[in-house]
């Protein structure tokens, strides 16, 4: 990746044209080609750009151009389309390159399979008694998060969301329907378990006999939260 900090213009010419007056801004030309123009602001959205793929020409600026106080020229144009950006640069303060090699992505924190996980590992949050089944119990409408039994034997279905909202209901209702045709589970109750869960989801559930349970990610992973907090 390569930034430059410069004293720039830049003119979009396609399908739109905009122009961005002289001033100081971040040139970032990643290693798959585009071109992001950032300013002090804006969180991080930039101010234009280019996507790949896309070629970046370096040209030298005319007399005029050079007494005017331009150093180079940026032609990028996109490969599919054929728009450009034209980026005039005048005072260059910092151009550093850096290779960032191969991104591993993003690793989310938090998610829904390590709740389930985490509560399979914890039946018994569900209520004394209670003993895991089997984890992601399929279904002919696709798999339910986990499948248990409670004190007395009775099959429970458990739906997992990180926030829990009304489309999590709808969800556990349509396995439960099809769950509690089977003989061999019924009758199945339902268990709507999130990190939290919207006051109209729980409405909704409440309702329709199903129960809610709050999930405690950081209590669930024996993490003390006192321990991050400040003060």
């Amino acid at each position: 990746m390569r930034l430059v900090i410069a004293n720039c213009s830049v003119d979009y010419i396609g399908r739109l044209t905009a122009h961005l007056p002289m001033a100081p801004r971040v040139l970032m030309c990643k290693a798959d080609g585009s071109l992001l123009v950032h300013s002090d602001g804006g969180s991080y959205k930039p101010l234009n750009w280019m996507s790949a793929p896309c070629s970046i020409v370096e040209e030298a600026p005319d007399a005029t151009q050079a007494d005017a106080g331009v150093t180079a020229l940026w032609r990028v144009t996109q490969t599919k389309t054929g728009d450009q950006l034209l980026v005039t640069i005048g005072e260059v303060f910092s151009d550093h390159s850096h290779d960032l090699g191969k991104d591993p992505g993003l690793e989310k924190d938090g998610v829904e399979a390590h709740l389930q996980k985490l509560l399979a590992d914890q039946i018994e949050l569900l209520g004394e008694g209670h003993a895991l089944v089997r984890r992601e119990y399929m279904t002919a409408i696709g798999p339910v998060d986990i499948l248990a039994r409670d004190e007395t034997g009775a099959s429970v279905a458990v739906e997992i969301k990180r926030r829990g909202g009304i489309d999590g209901v709808e969800q556990l209702t349509r396995y439960l329907e099809l769950m509690n045709r089977d003989p061999l589970l019924a009758p199945v109750s339902g268990v709507f378990a999130a990190q939290e869960i919207a006051p109209q989801a729980r409405t909704l559930a409440e309702d329709r006999g199903l129960r809610c349970v709050i999930l405690d990610y950081d209590e669930m992973r024996g993490v003390d939260p006192r321990h991050m907090r400040l003060f």
